[in-house]
């Protein structure tokens, strides 16, 4: 039996919008395998789920039937923007034309397909849920990740012997009571105090409010409450990339030394006790090269006591999913990120949607009297909701910044693109505090070549008046630093692991952002300019293939080479052995989180490209120190708040908006717009 003529046209329709990129080969291959399953589907169900594959593919879990019928533009995005569709391909009829004569009661009547949807029972491949369309694997993940959750919020740990007095004089150790009666709430004690309760906890927050340091408290806490006879708790930390655990190795390590633990009993036994290796998440799990399984899972799983895993805004749903299958009942999980951050670039907004209530607390009573008297703290009013959820009582959202004081120009306008706030922004631009610069690329290539040689942002230095908190490195910087601290041929393999390190850290001082890869503002064309401009200028010995200098990221985990997605290497030389004098052959040279330095063969490199410019999504994770986001022309989807304010928040001294044309408009209009990730 084979398909009926209205739905090979359908499959014929959903061909014609692949050629027109506006959708997906394995959405319109989703399609076919369902039409060969079942030839009697109706084609408006082999619409419907092209369209849910499609959605997949925008991070959103499942589609919203009655969405995607009320506001199509914006709930699906179809047609892409304008100058994605590729010149020459023959008219369609576009997506939105078709939608807008499918009604809500037909779409759901062609979907009453027993063998190919049902409503999460047997093994169908779609999932209908009221009005949300999934494909059966997402619908899984969801499931699992609410009964997981549900199930450790449930059963709450033993406190152990003292119980609530003795998880009150641990706390008031590691943060003394204030002595102003009036002082603002301690925010990084009360999450302490909620995570040490439950099987689960979220700590989120903006950049500098102390997540790592709360999370180190926290551990010095767990351990301390761990009977002296019994053995330490496994604690585990991870991250979703490389760079981010890096990052966290750094500031855990840290962190660590720093604690004050003189006031608990075994103090220096309980700081020896804090891990500060970190992991990636697919490490952590023992992921298994070309396959979606882990080593870690329901049958097999983690064996520790305590799961950190920071950065949790990245984390897309398919990977939460295996992390909680992977972890014991007995487990704690405690999730670290900033809700407001990009999600993950796959499907789902897990700590977005878990994290959704976290600004008005909604803190029961019942929670409020507990945590007074385990802190001594009280919890604002306003944040106490006698309906609170269980969930929310293990959300802390920690609000004060120890990065961005009242005076920072970066704090601000982070604040001012979370708000929406178009209007502050305004302001920020009409009197630019010290530590932001608003920029205006020409028609030319000058504004650009002096942003990315020295990070000036105009042809005059700043007035002595307006010191900038940091300087305006651009990417010379980090190549003097490559030049004038290479080792000579005679050294030490010690002595080239800290130069590859010293020019690790100098390119870290920069990095220009964009928000799509391709056009004129795009990773793609503006990488290939800075690599021009640097050759140019005599800074590099090519501008294009395998050269000394070049930066790239890996954009594909390989794990032969213990190298992850986002990992970032700068292709330096090594002496070649008994090799003639002054012979040097290229390496590329990546930092681990240990602090060691891995040297890569160039061909041994498959998928990684040059770094100059990288889109915001690939530079969740890290910080720099003058950070530059380049933004478009012409307005695209994927402009939102929520992107730029990851932006905002990579820089840590320095943020430069360079607007490329009418940019300053399509910033505005960024602001306005809010990504709601489905699922």
């Amino acid at each position: 039996m084979s398909a009926s003529p209205a739905a090979i046209a359908q499959l014929a329709q959903l061909e014609s919008w692949v050629q027109s990129r506006w959708l997906r080969e394995v959405d319109h291959a989703l399609a076919t395998f369902l039409a060969d399953e079942a030839p009697d589907a109706h084609p408006l169900l082999l619409l419907a789920a092209a369209l849910a594959s499609y959605q997949l593919g925008r991070g959103h879990a499942f589609l919203d039937l009655r969405a995607a019928l009320a506001d199509a533009g914006s709930t699906l995005a179809l047609p892409p923007d304008e100058g994605d569709q590729p010149p020459g391909q023959p008219a369609a009829e576009a997506p939105l034309d078709v939608l807008a004569a499918v009604r809500l009661e037909d779409w759901r009547a062609a979907l009453r397909h027993p063998t190919l949807v049902a409503d999460g029972t047997g093994t169908t491949p779609l999932v209908l849920e009221g009005d949300r369309l999934y494909l059966r694997r997402y619908w899984d993940y969801e499931r699992l990740l609410r009964e997981s959750i549900a199930a450790r919020l449930a059963t709450p740990p033993s406190l152990g012997l003292g119980g609530e007095k003795r998880l009150a004089r641990v706390l008031d150790a590691l943060f003394p009571p204030a002595a102003d009666l009036f002082a603002p709430t301690d925010w990084q004690k009360l999450a302490c105090a909620l995570a040490a309760r439950s099987h689960f906890a979220i700590v989120t927050g903006g950049p500098g409010t102390g997540k790592t340091t709360t999370v180190v408290r926290l551990l010095a806490v767990l351990q301390a409450l761990t009977p002296a006879r019994g053995a330490r708790l496994r604690v585990r930390l991870a991250a979703p990339t490389g760079k981010a655990a890096a990052r966290l190795n750094e500031s855990i390590a840290a962190a660590v030394q720093s604690l004050q633990l003189d006031r608990i009993p075994n103090g220096e036994a309980i700081r020896a006790a804090i891990p500060t290796e970190v992991t990636t998440v697919h490490r952590l799990l023992g992921s298994r090269a070309d396959t979606r399984r882990f080593r870690h899972h329901a049958q097999n799983q983690l064996p520790l006591d305590v799961l950190v895993l920071d950065e949790a805004s990245m984390v897309d749903l398919e990977m939460m999913a295996n992390v909680l299958a992977a972890l014991p009942a007995h487990a704690r999980l405690v999730l670290l990120g900033d809700k407001d951050q990009l999600a993950s670039v796959e499907a789902g907004a897990v700590l977005g949607q878990l994290c959704r209530r976290a600004d008005a607390g909604h803190y029961t009573p019942l929670t409020r009297d507990w945590l007074h008297t385990v802190t001594g703290a009280s919890v604002p009013d306003e944040m106490i909701d006698p309906a609170g959820q269980p969930l929310d009582q293990v959300v802390v959202k920690l609000r004060t910044s120890h990065r961005f004081n009242a005076t920072s120009g970066i704090g601000r306008l982070a604040e001012a693109v979370n708000a929406g706030d178009v209007a502050a922004l305004t302001r920020l631009r009409a009197a630019p505090p010290a530590d932001l610069a608003f920029a205006v690329l020409g028609a030319d290539d000058e504004s650009l070549r002096r942003l990315v040689l020295d990070g000036s942002t105009s042809a005059s230095p700043a007035p002595a008046s307006k010191p900038r908190r940091t300087a305006q490195h651009g990417y010379r910087h980090f190549l003097d630093v490559l030049r004038r601290r290479k080792p000579a041929a005679t050294a030490t393999q010690e002595a080239m692991d800290a130069w590859a390190r010293m020019v690790l850290e100098a390119f870290g001082a920069f990095q220009l952002l964009c928000a799509v890869r391709r056009g004129p503002a795009g990773m793609e064309t503006l990488n290939a300019q800075v690599a021009a401009f640097l050759h140019a200028e005599k800074l590099l010995p090519a501008d294009h293939g395998w050269y000394l200098g070049r930066p790239v990221m890996v954009t594909r985990n390989d794990y032969g080479l213990g190298l992850m997605n986002g990992d970032v290497g700068i292709t330096l030389a090594l002496p070649v052995p008994g090799g003639a004098r002054n012979e040097w052959a290229l390496r590329v040279a990546f930092a681990s989180g240990s602090g060691t330095v891995r040297w890569v063969l160039p061909s041994r490199l498959q998928s990684v490209e040059t770094a100059y410019a990288m889109t915001v999504h690939k530079a969740q994770g890290s910080e720099f120190a003058h950070a530059a986001l380049v933004v478009p022309e012409r307005m695209n989807r994927v402009l939102t708040r929520e992107l730029v304010y990851t932006a905002v928040t990579r820089a840590r001294s320095l943020l430069t908006l360079a607007s490329m044309g009418d940019g300053t408009q399509v910033l505005d209009e960024a602001v306005r717009r809010s990504l709601q990730r489905k699922g």
